[in-house]
Order: C-alpha cells, then sequence, then structure tokens
C-alpha cells in the first residue's frame, strides 16, 4: 500500500495495467452489475437540476424508467444509485450505432449542453474509493468484464493510474495526480540501463 495525504493506496494502481477496449466489451460496466452507478449528493442535484437537458440523450426507456420511478434510488448497501431499467442497465444507458453501451450524463456534457460529466465513479472505475473517518482507501475492482481492458492495457503497457488521469485529477486534484506520478517513478519504473 502507498500513502499520499489521508489517501492509502493499492499498489494496484500503478502494477496493474488498463485500457478500456470498448469494441470488445460494449461498455457492460453499464449495464452489468448488482445495482447502479453510486451518486455524489453533489452529483444528485447537478443530475436533477439538468435532468431535461440530459433526457435528450437518452433511450425511450431510460426516460420511461425515471418518469415512473425516478433517477435515482437507495440500494441495499444504503448508497443513492442510478435507476435500472428492467433491473440491468443504468438508466442513462444508450447504445450508439455500433451497439456499444454509452452515458447520456457524458455525451451531454460533451456537446455542452450540461458543465459536469459523467458520475465520479463511473468516471474513476475500475479504481472504487472507500471513505472511513480518517482516511480513503484507493483499491481496484477485478470484474471479469474487464478482461479486454487488462489486455489492451499491457500491450500499451499503460498502468489504471495513467489510464485515469482525467478522472484522478477530477477526483482530488493535479496535485495529487503528480504525487502518483512520483511514486511510480520512484518505485514502479524499471531503470531503463538494468
Amino acid at each position: 500500500m502507498i500513502e499520499i495525504e489521508d489517501k492509502i493506496i493499492s499498489r494496484d494502481l500503478f502494477e496493474k495495467k488498463f485500457v478500456c477496449d470498448l469494441q470488445s466489451c460494449k461498455g457492460a460496466c453499464c449495464i452489468e452489475g448488482n445495482s447502479g452507478a453510486p451518486l455524489t449528493s453533489k452529483e444528485l442535484v447537478e443530475i436533477k437540476s439538468n435532468l431535461s437537458i440530459i433526457k435528450t440523450e437518452m433511450s425511450s426507456k431510460g426516460i420511461d424508467v425515471i418518469d415512473e420511478k425516478g433517477f435515482y434510488y437507495n440500494d441495499e448497501d444504503g448508497d443513492n444509485v442510478t435507476s435500472l431499467v428492467d433491473g440491468k442497465e443504468c438508466v442513462f444507458v444508450f447504445y450508439d450505432q455500433n451497439n456499444i453501451a454509452k452515458c447520456s450524463i457524458e455525451s451531454a456534457y460533451k456537446k455542452n449542453k450540461v458543465h459536469f460529466n459523467k458520475p465520479i465513479s463511473c468516471h474513476l472505475y475500475p479504481i472504487r474509493v472507500k471513505k472511513y473517518e480518517s482516511f480513503q482507501a484507493i483499491n481496484i475492482h477485478d470484474w471479469h468484464i474487464c478482461k479486454p481492458a487488462c489486455s489492451c492495457g499491457i500491450n500499451l503497457n499503460i498502468p489504471v493510474f495513467k489510464f485515469l488521469k482525467e478522472a484522478i485529477i477530477r477526483a482530488w486534484d493535479e496535485d495529487f495526480y503528480n504525487q502518483l506520478e512520483s511514486v511510480n517513478q520512484q518505485f514502479f519504473t524499471k531503470d531503463k540501463t538494468e
């Protein structure tokens, strides 16, 4: 484990390789799982106040679920998570022309319709953060559907934290990301002259 500020970080962020391979997995992380994507209290407010705009990017099934049940619910762990269509895919999923699951919030963000991106829990994946009273535990979630991403990461030699640079900076800040880079250089990058 690596300790930076109030964060205890798994070595997996540096040692494991990861690059999403949407052509292979088809965005399965938006469809599979036991519940919806965890939402922060800030995200609940942002989504609620921009829901009519986000709906312009959504599927009709997703809109129907939101109109009937709302866009989030409290799951068995007590977390606020996105609602699901047919108990499976995230309510914000739509499918592109290649039948790849995409996020309607992210789509609205990329088109400058809203000022915030998809939920940070999705943006950081496969990182999972558990908050305790005095520290945050930052670990990697291993999921069989991400085998193509692991293979792609190995082929490109990109550690998890580098692939998630934008999300890590969004979640914590650039200084924290730079500290990860320093740790990587010091402990995880082999000297080319060896």
